[in-house]
């Protein structure tokens, strides 16, 4: 039996986005893919700072809901979904793109991470995915998609990605568990492995200009990705075309994971 999807097949769905520093930013990928299918955006900013780089590009895409929202900060997750409540009554796409561990932790290898490091990086790179998704879970009464971002680190070790290895490892985990528990209510949970991309995120990496070449090198394809592969990846699975995948880690890297 046919689908009966709309035209295009976002239209008029509600899409929340996390994650947004400047126009190289995956969660910006994203959220371009979304507008170009007419999907409503939700977009968010860390602080003040960066809220000059954040806002024109949330004006640009049409976003009805700009807000602030630093996870390690207590009430802005729950202002915003209050907002998205009282301006939408629903949602069906979440995009949780953030990350951070600090900087000490991150490049002085795992074995010196510190137990204070460690906790910050799973709070916010991690278990926020968690706490966004329970309190999206009840505005997608009609099915909806949630997405995190993942790297290939989590599952073979990337020289230089130390902590966050660990992190993003327990990350697809969740999303797994994720699936699971949301799926009688038609949520489909997909962690995204992007392969490297330059983003501000990646600049705290070591060596990281080495790992982009040698991704290039190894590529099936022959080339790196960029944030509208990921973007488009995640429209994708959001429509009802991808209605039957949840609970995947989906790689979007030119095929550099298939390389041994």
């Amino acid at each position: 039996m046919a689908l009966d999807i709309p035209s295009p097949p976002l239209k008029g769905k509600k899409a929340l986005v996390v994650g947004i520093a400047n126009d190289s930013s995956i969660a910006y990928g994203c959220a371009e893919a979304f507008h170009e299918l007419q999907a409503d955006l939700a977009i968010t900013y860390l602080n003040e700072k960066s809220k000059k780089f954040v806002e024109p590009l949330a004006t640009e895409l049409g976003a009805s809901i700009f807000m602030p929202l630093d996870v390690s900060q207590p009430g802005q997750l729950e202002a915003l979904f209050e907002e998205i409540t009282r301006k939408w009554g629903r949602l069906d796409i979440l995009v949780h793109s953030i990350a951070f561990a600090p900087k000490e932790d991150l490049q002085g290898g795992l074995v010196n991470c510190s137990a204070e490091g460690f906790a910050k990086a799973m709070d916010i790179s991690c278990h926020s995915f968690i706490r966004m998704a329970r309190l999206a879970a009840p505005l997608m009464d009609q099915g909806g998609a949630m997405f995190a971002m993942s790297y290939h680190g989590a599952n073979e070790v990337a020289p230089n990605y130390n902590v966050m290895g660990p992190v993003k490892a327990a990350l697809e985990s969740a999303c797994r568990y994720l699936a699971y528990e949301l799926g009688p209510k038609d949520i489909r949970v997909h962690a995204i492995s992007p392969g490297p991309l330059k983003t501000r995120a990646a600049s705290g990496l070591k060596d990281f200009d080495r790992l982009l070449n040698e991704a290039a090198q190894r590529a099936p394809l022959g080339e790196l990705v960029d944030i509208m592969d990921v973007g488009y990846t995640c429209a994708f699975l959001a429509t009802p075309y991808a209605r039957r995948l949840t609970g995947s880690t989906v790689y979007v890297d030119g095929g550099v994971n298939i390389m041994a």
